[in-house]
């Protein structure tokens, strides 16, 4: 599999949006699921592979990368609340680890996190970090790992996000102090937007729908709402 692309986390979600729009225009796309995971949303994709594997378990995410070669991978893994062990950290450390084995062409990585995370947390409200606290902690130390390894990067991160349809209005910034909403659609539009092109290594954006005026529940000090959960 020549210059294609691995996804971690593309069995829901986000990582399924980005393989959606992947498949769609003809990419060949490897996707990376635990094999308990509902896939079935996935196979209808019909990707060029399906990789069964824990993303914790080093040696199946090394045999993972023994299937390429790639140009692009990305990483959109996170955790159900109340979910452990998380991956959100020890699962970008082992996707590092795992890239910089590789002799030649080492791919570009994209890593999906949150706003909250690194140099962003004024961004967010109190009631952000007391609930969500742990996981911007997590979020936090895989930037700062993938930052410091070397690799070429790109990362995006998204506020709250919702599963509706794309608005198409969805924007990355530089501007880390900007908290907003997006669809999980237009985010993994971005992310291929970004896989495309290369003067985005080494960049960090926020990814938000300036369209969408109401913010998360818990940016606005409530408590999650099911339909609006990140």
């Amino acid at each position: 599999m020549t210059d294609g692309v691995l996804i971690f986390g593309a069995s829901r979600e986000t990582g399924l949006e980005v393989a959606k729009l992947l498949i769609a225009r003809g990419d060949t796309v490897a996707a990376f699921a635990r094999p308990a995971s509902d896939l079935a949303e996935l196979k209808a994709l019909e990707p060029q592979q399906i990789i069964h594997g824990d993303v914790l378990d080093p040696v199946a995410v090394d045999k993972a990368f023994a299937t390429g070669p790639y140009r692009a991978v990305v990483c959109t893994i996170g955790a159900h609340r109340g979910q452990v062990p998380r991956p959100d950290y020890d699962g970008v450390r082992i996707i590092v680890d795992s890239i910089r084995k590789l002799d030649t062409h080492l791919p570009r990585l994209l890593l999906v996190t949150v706003i909250g995370a690194g140099d962003s947390r004024e961004a967010v409200a109190p009631k952000v970090l007391e609930v969500l606290g742990e996981v911007i902690r997590l979020k936090t130390l895989a930037e700062n790992y993938v930052i410091a390894s070397g690799l070429k990067y790109v990362i995006l991160r998204p506020g709250g996000m919702t599963s509706d349809p794309a608005t198409g209005t969805g924007i990355r910034t530089e501007d880390h102090r900007i908290m907003g909403v997006i669809t999980r659609a237009d985010l993994a539009r971005l992310v291929v937007e970004c896989i495309d092109d290369e003067s985005t290594n080494g960049k960090i954006y926020h990814t938000i729908d300036p369209e969408i005026e109401w913010q998360p529940p818990l940016q606005r000090g409530e408590d999650f709402e099911q339909r609006h959960r990140s």
